[in-house]
């Protein structure tokens, strides 16, 4: 059924028309996977179906009985508050119900509603108003399901007293999501939700979205998850949305046939309009030669006809792309080897005699749930952490780069140009240019880092790294955030590599493209799995890889 729809929908951003006339049909009854380059305003699109913004142009149309949640990138939860208290709180018109229930029962308790008969008969028809919608909302069994909910998630009883601020990225997104579940939407809008998520997080949200009894838009770049959970992808890019029937795989096959199509649609049409162009130019140049009036206004008539063709738009083969060259150069053949490390917070051991050699040339993938310590091994690396006990050595002529998952190393207070010549001494037009390579104009390179949106930092990270001339890159989860345009120039970059990349990250195709070594942390330890990533995920997982 349909649940909502933009008609003719336009949004501006300063000078800037984000998409014009737009139209979508939304339905409550499949999962659509929303993909478009960084930018292209793909939250605006949900920002807009939720009524959070108002369209400078045409109508967003909701159907009066859905119900619209949504996820935004950054869940807002309530640091102080313990998960189950945070999630409850949610279901505000329930609890709305549940006081105007208590108070209808205080008035059926008094003599001024019991001792007038019609009094009590409207007090009494309230209240069966009030107790269907109690039954509507789910309220008659509502512990039970928050309860079943936040288990369904992946959460312990355990977890169900802890302070919000305990919990990790992953779990917070899936906090999030547990608050929109407990008020039974029909319709679900998903921006980035499985950002932060680890393997497990992941499967979770998967099993969800698959089972879950109604609609569901997602934003995401993780191409397992849209092969694995979505009907349709809807593409978002030059300002318009192009429909695809299947999974990611299907949609990026059938693009490339479209596209292949129109290319030569356009290019017969153009060689049609050259040929009635110099038809009418024949006509026209012998009417006035001859003085020739029926040959003019044949000429005029073939240019008429011209003028009706319906264009084909030129398709564009080759999208813009970051021109990231990371470089590398070979240092060390040993690059860092750790034995018998012990790390402790608190008196909770998190890594355990652990045991790592890492030799030139390597892309490790550092793998494990969320809180297995991959994080502080790479502050280890750096020397942000010092170990309790064993030893780290790295190689002579190793120089580390660092990618950080939350952009904690870039300042937010400077502007892009300022940053780019903190790093590298560069004229401010150099820097500007090579800020260009990354896809930021010259407007944005004066902005302060803090107005950028969550993929535009990932690129001025990447840019930053390419400066660095490191030989051993750290990258901590540096897919999140970059369109799968960017994740797929970044994997080429990796292949080119002269140097040795160590990897956190939960992005699947990622990790099965550049990594060519597992290594997990379990119980604080690495283990080694030797035949790469795809079947460590089949091994340990039970998920089989899809090559799509």
């Amino acid at each position: 059924m349909l649940t909502a729809q933009l008609h003719k929908v336009t949004v501006r951003h300063s000078s800037r028309t984000l998409f014009k006339d737009l139209l979508w049909d939304i339905h409550d009854d499949r999962v659509v996977g929303l993909i478009g380059p960084n930018g292209a305003g793909k939250s605006t699109l949900l920002r807009l179906l939720t009524g959070e913004l108002s369209p400078d142009d045409g109508k967003v149309i909701t159907h009066n009985s859905a119900r619209i949640a949504y996820l935004p990138q950054e869940p807002d939860l309530n640091a102080d508050a313990i998960l189950l208290d945070e999630v409850s709180a949610a279901a505000v018109e329930l609890h709305h119900t549940e006081l105007a229930l208590a108070q209808m029962e205080a008035d059926l308790g008094n003599p001024l509603t019991y001792g007038d008969e019609k009094a009590l008969a409207r007090t009494l028809a309230e209240q069966e108003k009030l107790l269907a919608r109690l039954e509507r909302l789910g309220g008659l069994n509502f512990t039970s399901r928050l309860e079943s909910t936040l288990l369904g998630l992946g959460f312990s009883r355990a977890d169900f007293s802890l302070p919000i601020s305990a919990l990790s990225g992953g779990q917070k997104k899936l906090a999030g999501l547990a608050k929109l579940l407990i008020t039974q939407p029909t319709l679900l809008l998903l921006d980035e939700p499985d950002n932060h998520l680890d393997l497990d997080g992941k499967s979770f949200l998967e099993q969800f979205i698959r089972s879950f009894k109604g609609g569901v838009v997602i934003i995401s770049h993780d191409r397992y998850l849209l092969d694995l959970v979505v009907d349709e992808i809807v593409e978002l890019e030059d300002g318009r949305l192009t429909e695809f029937t299947g999974t990611y795989s299907e949609y990026a096959y059938e693009k490339e046939i479209r596209l292949q199509r129109q290319q030569q649609m356009f290019q017969v049409q153009q060689k049609e309009i050259r040929r009635l162009e110099q038809a009418a130019n024949r006509l026209l140049t012998w009417g006035r030669v001859y003085d020739n009036e029926d040959l003019v206004k044949r000429g005029k008539s073939i240019l008429k006809r011209i003028d009706r063709i319906e264009r084909i738009d030129k398709p564009v083969l080759e999208r813009q792309a970051m021109q990231l060259d990371l470089g590398g150069w070979r240092g060390s053949n040993k690059v860092l080897e750790l034995t018998s490390i012990v790390k402790a917070f608190d008196g909770e051991p998190v890594l355990q005699g652990l045991n790592l050699l890492v030799w030139h040339g390597e892309r490790t993938a550092i793998v494990g749930p969320n809180g297995a310590g991959k994080s502080v091994l790479f502050r280890l690396l750096q020397g942000q952490e010092t170990a309790d006990t064993g030893e780290l050595r790295v190689g002579p002529s190793v120089k580390f780069g660092h990618y950080t998952q939350e952009h904690e190393s870039l300042d937010y207070n400077r502007t892009l140009v300022d940053t780019i010549r903190y790093a590298k001494a560069l004229t401010e037009d150099a820097a500007v240019a090579f800020l260009g390579k990354f896809l930021f104009s010259y407007e944005q390179s004066r902005r302060l880092v803090r107005d950028l949106s969550g993929g535009e930092r990932s690129r001025l990270q990447l840019a930053l790294l390419m400066l660095s001339q490191a030989n051993c890159l750290l990258l901590d989860e540096p897919t999140n955030n970059l369109d799968i345009r960017s994740a797929e120039v970044l994997e080429n970059a990796i292949e080119e590599f002269e140097g040795t990349v160590l990897i956190i990250s939960h992005d699947r195709y990622f990790l099965d493209r550049v990594a060519n070594r597992v290594v997990e942390l379990r119980d604080g330890a690495a283990v080694e799995h030797s035949e790469g990533f795809a079947a460590y995920l089949e091994n340990v997982y039970g998920i089989k890889l899809s090559k799509g």
